[in-house]
């Protein structure tokens, strides 16, 4: 038995007193992430000095006086702005001692189709109830509670996407999770474009393509948002349109990866796969639509926390290594399957075994190969 954080995200029905009071939360958030951004730009351009949080949490208290409207709001979804801002700072300045491009943090805009904050959990000040959640300041919100909590709350994020829809995520600790039945098996995974994967049993699993199915409905709407006078109703209705196309697909790519991820974690105790370079992969213009809609690295992020959650392992496999080029029953490395036109060969016959392989198939069992390798050196 072991304890873990988990979270969970509901559908929440505000009335109009709370979405207005939501609202001005909203808007005191980002005035005081942009205000003390400022301010810490400033004082770095002046004379060197870091103003940390502990500082910019005192100046906020003697602002609160001078305006009272910064009062009104949940005062802990205010500090979390400043911690949100400390990090942005810490992750920038970790960026510039590792070399990387570090650019510095972005103020928030007024017109950012997203919004949301963070409330901490003090003295039962969040509750979740059967058909509803009690939120700082907003108290009894209509929920839609699809999951029962378990564990201890520890903060709330009330958000607003861009369609119009608000949603409360939940961080809770101590969860307990037990691990699941050994079942003695390990697969290796190719992830892929024509097929989403490849496994090394020889399963195959489709690519839904949700961004290219929809392509020619969203093209139509941006054309309709497009002719509309900015500022107009219509032109925030066409906006709503758009964004609700764009909440579907990102929802149904979401429900395919969580299925199958939970297959794959259910069903074997080994998962090896590739770890690929797809911020890399995403500058070539030619894949980089295709490569986004697939949703790789959302597909390994689930696999890692899950296997974690039930007991299970999951290997990465360096992204050099030639895991189709290798014929995986003796080893031989054909070089004809480099480059674009290696791109095309899906089925090919070792030169060396006379074994005719499937391109994704092989693959798939080449790194369930070196998976388990890899495995057995870090264990041994």
């Amino acid at each position: 038995m072991r304890k873990m954080e988990k979270g969970y995200k509901f559908r929440i029905y505000p009335n109009a007193e709370q979405e207005t009071l939501m609202r001005k939360t909203f808007g005191c958030v980002r005035y005081v992430y942009n205000r003390y951004l400022g301010k810490r730009i400033e004082a770095y351009k002046a004379d060197k000095t870091t103003l940390g949080y502990n500082k910019c949490s005192a100046d906020m208290t003697e602002l609160k006086k001078e305006h009272e409207w910064l009062r009104e709001p949940d005062k802990f979804a205010l500090q979390s702005a400043l911690k949100d801002l400390e990090t942005a700072y810490q992750n920038f300045f970790r960026r510039v001692r590792n070399g990387e491009k570090p650019g510095y943090p972005r103020y928030k805009s007024k017109h950012d189709s997203e919004r949301s904050y963070r409330s901490h959990y003090t003295n039962g000040n969040i509750e979740v109830c059967e058909m509803a959640i009690k939120l700082p300041k907003l108290g009894m919100v209509e929920c839609r509670v699809s999951k029962r909590i378990e564990g201890r709350i520890l903060s709330a994020t009330v958000g607003q996407s861009a369609s119009g829809k608000y949603y409360v995520s939940l961080c809770c600790a101590d969860v307990e999770t037990e691990a699941t039945a050994k079942t003695g098996r390990a697969i290796g995974i190719d992830l892929g474009l024509k097929e989403f994967a490849a496994d090394s049993n020889g399963g195959k699993y489709d690519n839904h393509k949700h961004y290219r199915e929809n392509e020619g409905k969203m093209k139509r709407v941006q054309r309709r948002l497009s002719r509309k006078p900015k500022g107009s109703r219509n032109r925030n209705k066409a906006r709503i349109r758009l964004a609700t196309i764009h909440e579907t697909i990102a929802n149904r790519r979401m429900d395919d990866l969580h299925k199958l991820s939970h297959v794959m974690v259910k069903e074997n105790d080994i998962i090896c796969i590739e770890d690929l370079n797809v911020a890399g992969m995403v500058k070539n213009r030619r894949l980089a639509k295709s490569v986004s809609d697939v949703g790789w690295g959302e597909f390994v992020r689930q696999l890692g926390y899950k296997s974690e959650r039930h007991g299970k392992v999951l290997v990465r496999i360096g992204r050099f290594y030639p895991s189709t080029q290798l014929c995986s029953e003796c080893g031989h490395r054909n070089e004809a399957l480099k480059g674009k036109e290696g791109l095309k060969i899906r089925e090919w016959v070792c030169p060396a075994c006379g074994v005719t392989h499937d391109r994704d198939v092989n693959a798939a069992k080449n790194i369930l190969n070196e998976g388990l390798r890899i495995y057995a050196g870090s264990i041994g």
